[in-house]
């Protein structure tokens, strides 16, 4: 039977997170998981969609992708996750059998739509009276409970911690993937990560796994960048107080093999290009604002002779079936850091104090943990 459940709606730009009120979630169907939500991350991204951009879904909505929970029930087609399971879900949609999913490309998938419910069928969350509500890139973590797609979800240990697991869904993913699967930082490697906050931290984390022998975070909040010498970060730059370009290229002896912008500006994309070294690319994560372009006036040399290369990142290039896992258990055995990622633990009652502090900078990850 459908439940009734506490979750806390998005309800158009501009109108940041409602307290939690009640809303009727369905059961699970087909090769849907019912995830009794444990904890539930705020994800910069989910603030950029409420503040500048209505593209994506429609309002109202629940937002929240950063999911961690045990499952409570499944769909008669599921098959690999069972009730009791820990699991961790990503707003990575797959189909599992497309072209790119076949290739090894899964955050490329072509058919993300068969990982919600089809036009004719039921919601899965609904307004009390009956009215639909959008469930945010079929995740909708900011709720009591989640129903998801089982290609959503991932299988972990059942040693990591409730919090750190739901990071790692979006942050670690995005973050160390990008370093791991999307960059491949080799051992020896100099990197540059403009941006640290949970992406960033990430970043650097997945850059010290692959042995890069200098990593400089660059950012505008002293005690961010001291924070991320936890992550592993070698060398950092604070870009109020002087030109990130230029130091960088003095630190390296003529630029970095790897630049990360985990922002999603204009001035700071460019920041990752010029501080490129012979052979060296620049990757884009940050998600920018919807009107926003981005002008490289970029030499041909810089294609040819320089050998520049400068690429989008999307979800780390993540195997979600795969990955997360084994983030898991690099946080649990301590090769990633994901304990302090993690600034403080609220109720679901909590989200638009806890956006509004990280955007002063004053936390890197608030985390629900409290869905009373």
């Amino acid at each position: 039977m459908p439940q009734t459940i506490k979750a806390s709606i998005a309800y158009g730009i501009g109108k940041g997170f409602a307290q939690p009120e009640d809303i009727v979630i369905d059961d699970p169907i087909k090769s849907e998981v019912l995830v009794d939500v444990k904890a539930s991350g705020l994800c910069h991204s989910d603030l950029h969609l409420v503040e500048d951009d209505d593209k994506f879904f429609p309002f109202p909505a629940v937002i929240g992708h950063e999911i961690s929970g045990i499952v409570e029930a499944v769909g008669p087609e599921v098959n690999g996750i069972k009730v009791g399971d820990r699991v961790v879900a990503s707003l990575e949609k797959v189909c599992g059998h497309c072209a790119n999913c076949l290739k090894g490309q899964p955050q490329s998938c072509t058919q993300q739509k068969e990982c919600v419910r089809a036009e004719g069928e039921p919601p899965r969350l609904s307004f009390p009276d009956g009215r639909p509500l959008t469930q945010a890139f079929g995740t909708g973590g900011f709720a009591e409970k989640a129903l998801i797609h089982e290609n959503q979800l991932a299988v972990v240990n059942d040693q990591v911690d409730w919090a750190e697991a739901a990071c790692i869904g979006c942050a670690t993913i995005t973050g160390a993937g990008a370093a791991i699967n999307t960059a491949h930082v080799r051992p020896g490697d100099t990197v540059a990560v403009i941006g640290t906050g949970g992406i960033g931290l990430n970043i650097i984390s997945g850059a010290r796994i692959c042995g890069a022998k200098k990593i400089i975070a660059i950012d505008v909040f002293d005690n961010k960048l001291e924070f991320a010498k936890k992550f592993g970060a070698t060398d950092v730059i604070n870009s109020k107080n002087e030109d990130p370009v230029a130091k960088v290229r003095e630190l390296t002896n003529g630029g970095v093999d790897k630049a990360f912008e985990a922002i999603g500006m204009e001035m700071t994309m460019k920041q990752a290009w010029d501080m490129l070294a012979v052979g060296g690319t620049a990757y884009p994560i940050g998600l920018a604002k919807p009107d926003a372009t981005i002008s490289l006036e970029i030499n041909p040399a810089d294609l040819l002779v320089h050998q520049r290369g400068f690429k989008g990142v999307w979800m780390g290039s993540t195997n979600i079936k795969h990955d997360i896992p084994m983030y898991a258990d690099f946080a649990v055995d301590g090769r990633l850091n994901m304990h302090d990622i993690i600034t403080q633990r609220i109720k679901l009652s909590q989200i638009d104090e806890a956006y509004e502090q990280l955007v002063k900078g004053e936390v890197i990850r608030s985390v629900i943990t409290d869905f009373s």
